[in-house]
């Protein structure tokens, strides 16, 4: 430490590369455990700031995606304990895509964690995750919402209110219709 105030100008020196590093990991906390690979390095050593960025966000895009994939592996095992797992492998992938600002796939972690809750029985957290889903989904996905203010029909159909279902079937059903999709259309009926 007595080095440092003897030499100030070397302590400015050392300090400018750390503030600059704290900066970045106070904006994307997630870039370094992510990989354990080396940042890009620009022309002449100077590393990019665009070109962290564009890394760091494809890096978490690629992590969201292995942590979806990993999480309906788990789903299709079917057991409880495998159900338990997958929801905190789509918990991880929510974050990932909320990081990178992406709001449909944001939406669709939601939807599936509801979905999966709503398998193990516990209808209160499936409508806590769908009612997140819904806002995210308006206006962005047609289907998306569609699908999803069905699954809440279907949830308050299991709790036996009946009328609340119906609702969320009303909401759906000219949604199916826009979308053509008879499928759907003839579920939520």
């Amino acid at each position: 430490m007595a080095a440092f105030r003897r030499y100030p100008q070397r302590t400015r020196q050392l300090r400018a590369p750390l503030a600059s590093a704290t900066l970045l990991l106070s904006v994307f906390p997630l870039a370094l455990p992510l990989t354990g690979a080396p940042l890009p390095v620009a022309q002449g050593s100077a590393v990019s700031e665009s070109a962290i960025i564009q890394q760091t966000q494809e890096e978490m895009r690629g992590a969201a995606q292995r942590a979806f994939t990993e999480g309906e592996e788990l789903r299709e095992q079917g057991s409880a304990e495998s159900l338990r797992q997958a929801i905190g492998k789509y918990n991880q992938a929510l974050l990932l895509w909320r990081a990178v600002s992406d709001r449909t796939r944001e939406a669709a972690m939601l939807t599936y964690i509801g979905k999966v809750y709503d398998g193990l029985g516990e209808k209160q957290k499936a409508l806590d995750y769908y009612n997140q889903a819904l806002p995210l989904l308006r206006g962005v996905s047609v289907r998306g919402e569609a699908g999803t203010l069905t699954y809440i029909g279907d949830v308050y159909y299991d709790l036996n209110e009946k009328q609340k279902a119906r609702d969320y079937y009303s909401q759906s059903l000219p949604l199916r219709r826009t979308l053509g999709d008879r499928a759907g259309e003839a579920a939520t009926l």
